[in-house]
């Protein structure tokens, strides 16, 4: 056998060890398994606590569909349990680029790789004939019709402060989604935003002359990987604002209702009643009642989106009185529809400049009902890291390394194994990672080099004991 450690062995036809999908009620891949895994929605608008949703699966919990991960409401929940906030140490090294970034000036802080960095201005959204932006316009065209008076807004810069991305948005300060292993810092106070919703109480303080928008644009979060997951990508959140004397809270819920079914049978092509459509009672942070919408799609039912009342804390916190002016606020996740919508099947072909991929969309795509038709899928190479873990360690560390090394190479990551010494209470965990390159085929050797710089920053910066 190599002379190679065993968390370097290659594992030649290994079989899938992506987790299960759950069954109805307790799943919410909108897709076949075989396309989409066990994956909840890639995000959504105020779902600066997502941040922590991987963390949520591996302890198995129900993951929400596009407000707020299960996680939260396990935090935050009216059980009013809550954890501290992990560590905020930055154990991927990121050496802060010269000049600013965006305007914004990086201090040690600074955890933003260069893979992300280069994301950040691609616009996907305003191109066209991409998939994200023929969907934003398919919701944006939906609002403008049902509602003339909405504004739209998609060119936001995507770095903002700590207090617009969580503070306003009653995300306690010890809460886990600002940790350095689940948030991109550019400096102390300024973020890359974990979600649109950042800029809702800056358009929400313009109230009365903005009484309606959706606001939709990049958001950036260390998550793991897997054909659902990536660090980049977007988000799409709608607000209508009423006068509190005039309207009440029922008719502000009903409005709601009625307005995102009509949403989810325009983008799905349904019909709205019992039959095709349900709510479900919710816990979010950020709203009060909140509930989430379900859809009949596929032979199964699939979470699309989360909302509510906004809750009065975040209404004050955009200089509005909730005695006299409150509203509903919801949160798409663009690429987890899209997915769906066009029967993309994997994450990164969003960012490819693959032809292949490109040339099958158009303008009039979602008139049209598209799929995508997959093209040649190359051999996978894998490769399998044990170890025995250190105190504090967080696998976003991991993932975030092992995208450094491979990029969009690295098809997907999975915990296969993970086991606690019965005597010295030490943990040790078995990830298999898939390294699958969308246009060509990689070799052993190359993934090896790659490979072997990940194992290397495992031992140096996060004090691993490889086994």
């Amino acid at each position: 056998m190599s002379g190679l450690p065993a968390a370097f062995i290659v594992v030649p036809n290994a079989a899938n060890f992506a987790r299960p999908r759950q069954g109805p009620g307790g799943g919410h891949s909108p897709v076949p398994p075989s396309s989409w895994g066990s994956q909840g929605i890639a995000g959504a608008m105020f779902a600066s606590a997502a941040i922590i949703r991987a963390a949520a699966l591996r302890q198995g919990k129900r993951r929400s569909a596009a407000f707020a991960p299960a996680a939260m409401r396990r935090l935050l929940g009216p059980s009013g349990q809550k954890e501290l906030m992990a560590t905020r140490r930055f154990a991927a090294k990121v050496t802060p680029p010269p000049g600013d970034f965006l305007g914004t000036a990086p201090d040690d802080k600074y955890n933003v790789p260069i893979g992300v960095r280069e994301k950040v201005g691609k616009n996907l959204l305003l191109n066209p004939k991409h998939p994200l932006g023929i969907l934003w316009k398919a919701v944006q065209d939906y609002f403008a019709q049902q509602d003339p008076d909405c504004k739209f807004f998609d060119q936001e810069v995507p770095i903002v402060s700590t207090v617009d991305c969580f503070d306003k948005l009653r995300v306690p300060p010890d809460h886990i989604s600002r940790s350095p292993s689940d948030t991109y810092y550019v400096n102390a106070d300024m973020v890359l935003r974990t979600h649109t919703s950042a800029h809702q109480c800056k358009y929400m303080a313009q109230y009365p002359e903005i009484k309606s928008f959706l606001c939709a644009g990049d958001v950036y979060r260390r998550d793991e990987i897997d054909a659902s997951h990536y660090p980049a990508f977007h988000q799409c959140e709608g607000v209508r604002l009423f006068d509190a004397t005039k309207v009440s809270k029922e008719e502000v819920m009903e409005d709601l209702k009625k307005t995102l079914e009509g949403l989810a049978a325009h983008l799905f092509s349904l019909k709205t009643g019992e039959d095709t459509m349900r709510w479900l009672d919710e816990y979010f942070p950020f709203t009060d009642p909140s509930v989430e919408l379900e859809i009949f799609y596929n032979q199964d039912w699939m979470e699309v989106l989360g909302c509510g009342v906004i809750h009065h804390d975040v209404l004050r916190n955009a200089g509005l009185d909730p005695e006299k002016v409150h509203g509903w606020a919801f949160g798409l996740g663009l690429e987890r529809l899209a997915m769906v919508l066009f029967s993309i099947p994997d994450i990164r072909l969003f960012w490819s400049d693959d032809e292949r991929f490109s040339k099958q969309f158009a303008d009039d795509s979602f008139e049209k009902k598209v799929k995508f038709k997959p093209f040649s899928k190359y051999p996978p190479v894998m490769k399998d890291i044990s170890m025995w873990l250190p105190e504090n360690f967080s696998d976003n560390d991991l993932f975030e390394m092992i995208r450094d090394a491979g990029g969009d190479q690295v098809e997907k990551v999975d915990l296969c194994d993970e086991f606690t010494h019965p005597k010295t209470n030490r943990t040790s965990k078995m990830f298999r990672v898939t390294w699958r390159d969308m246009s060509r085929t990689l070799t052993n050797e190359e993934v090896n080099a790659k490979h072997e710089q990940v194992l290397g920053r495992l031992v140096d910066e996060l004090k691993v004991e490889l086994r």
